[in-house]
């Protein structure tokens, strides 16, 4: 077999792009790579897509995904929010069996955005952020191209960009299996959001006293005051901080438990649930009502099925439920934020069933998230057999006061990124130095969960795993994505004021 050498130099991208402009976005110059190894990737990616035959980059259909405003009704009270609308005007996007993610985002705000499609697991320049540095954020007016291969789940998107998410920037993504179609369920997606009158950016400044969104430099942290060393700070635990925000309301697909969503069951009241925390800074307890459900997935991927009638779902993590709702009966799915009364939810209900008057709050204030779920959870696809190449630890740290979270000690600007190798197997140690627990996403990678607390399990394949408070999670992914990706708390408000970093390969 002969071999072609291929070079390539800013003459040859500039001739790419030029050929081929909706290849990464419309309407702007293909953006400035932070360095060469950023350079030559996207270079690669270039060449590679022009020299596609024709009739195969215009196989796949190409559908609009539009960021823009909405009005919507909370309380009695009317409140803008964004949108990320699709298909005949509905929010997100579903994928059928083999689809192609192939969008075209168009920007039709006045400002900046960027959407970031969590549990996906494309090139790094097309994950949706901008962060680092493969991409600008998309400008008012501007629309950008994403193609590559759909990881089929239950999934979402939210912005990336300041504190957009908190304002409902947020949108499901599903993608739906072969395996699916053969189950024939009754499909219901429910996308839950914290909601408040203020502004984001209110809410961070009261949250920091004005201190706002920096985070180059290193903050004087104390932990909170805590001796870490000492056994005595760990009766703290039963006083750990649960909710930095007070929220006006908490949505279930934009509606609150005064007005819920009713959903008529069909095909003889067997539904799935996709369920998705797109809250900004809560997590919630997932309560059926004392109906028992059958959990077949998290984060996108299948689990060996585990009943129960409570389940917990910290911030950006999502999960597949199948119940049943026999004749004439009603199931309430309920989503209780964790160390509060509030809840909120849908209303699952066979056809005639009456439907009763549910409340947004309870006279039992809900315990905090653990990990007894987590802990029995079991991939039914975990990785395969193969010996650790890199062990890397991170210590999750901050406080209340001054409100400042981190990583080893360190805020964005002054990350210490976890280097890895293309083809090795990470073992990756999160410990939890807080009195708050940490909901921990990785972006280009899902990983299993192998170890708490000391304990080694086989847990499940995931994205975003929940750390608690003073503990340590172990997670393992296979190097196989090269790039630089964010890892970072998906409570907005502990990743806007510094608790993020990177995983680079090197």
């Amino acid at each position: 077999m002969s071999t072609i050498n291929i070079s390539l130099d800013f003459t040859t991208v500039e001739r790419l792009t030029q050929k081929r402009p909706g290849l990464f976005r419309r309407s702007r110059p293909m953006p400035i790579l932070t360095n060469r190894r950023s350079f030559l990737m996207a270079g690669s990616a270039l060449l590679a897509g022009a020299c596609l035959p024709a009739a195969t980059l215009a196989a796949a259909p190409v559908r609009t995904l539009e960021v823009g405003r909405r009005t919507i009704e909370v309380a009695g009270r009317s409140a803008s929010v964004f949108r990320v609308t699709g298909d005949a005007g509905r929010s997100g996007l579903v994928l059928d069996a083999g689809e192609r993610f192939h969008v075209e985002l168009v920007n039709s705000l006045d400002e900046p955005t960027t959407v970031h499609w969590h549990g996906q697991v494309p090139r790094p320049e097309l994950d949706g952020i901008a962060e680092t540095g493969y991409v600008s954020p998309l400008s008012a007016g501007e629309a950008r191209m994403f193609d590559f291969a759909a990881r089929s789940g239950t999934h979402w998107m939210h912005s990336h960009h300041e504190l957009q998410e908190q304002s409902l920037l947020t949108a499901p993504l599903i993608v739906r299996s072969a395996e699916d179609a053969a189950l024939d369920l009754q499909e219901v997606v429910v996308l839950l959001n914290d909601f408040s009158f203020r502004s984001p950016q209110e809410i961070l400044e009261d949250l920091t006293g004005g201190g706002g969104m920096d985070h180059g430099a290193m903050p004087d942290m104390d932990h909170g005051g805590m001796d870490m060393n000492s056994m005595d700070s760990m009766a703290s635990i039963g006083n750990m901080d649960l909710n930095d925000v007070e929220y006006d309301a908490y949505l279930a697909n934009d509606r609150t438990l005064e007005d819920p969503e009713v959903v008529r069951t069909e095909r003889g009241g067997r539904v799935r649930l996709r369920i998705i925390n797109g809250a900004a800074s809560t997590a919630f307890w997932i309560d059926l009502g004392g109906h028992i459900a059958s959990a077949i997935a998290v984060d996108g991927n299948p689990v060996t099925p585990m009943a129960g009638t409570r389940f917990p779902l910290a911030q950006a993590q999502r999960l597949d439920l199948v119940i049943d709702v026999p004749a004439g009966t009603t199931v309430p799915v309920f989503a209780r934020r964790e160390g509060d009364t509030k809840r909120t939810g849908i209303i699952l209900a066979a056809p005639g069933a009456k439907v009763a008057k549910l409340g947004s709050s309870t006279a039992k204030t809900e315990a905090p998230l653990d990990l007894s779920f987590e802990q029995t959870l079991v991939a039914a696809t975990p990785l395969s057999a193969k010996a650790v190449d890199a062990r890397h630890s991170v210590m999750l740290t901050g406080s209340m006061s001054p409100y400042a979270w981190t990583m080893d000690d360190r805020a964005w600007g002054n990350r210490n990124p976890v280097e890895v190798a293309a083809g090795q197997r990470v073992e990756l140690e999160l410990m939890n130095h807080t009195m708050m627990a940490h909901p921990m996403h990785l972006h280009g990678h899902h990983f299993q969960v192998v170890g708490m607390n000391g304990k080694r399990l086989n847990g499940a394949v995931r994205d975003t795993v929940l750390v608690p408070a003073m503990g340590t999670v172990v997670i393992a992914f296979d190097a196989d994505n090269p790039g630089r990706w964010l890892h970072h708390c998906h409570n907005l408000y502990h990743m806007a004021t510094g608790m993020m970093s990177e995983l680079v390969y090197v």
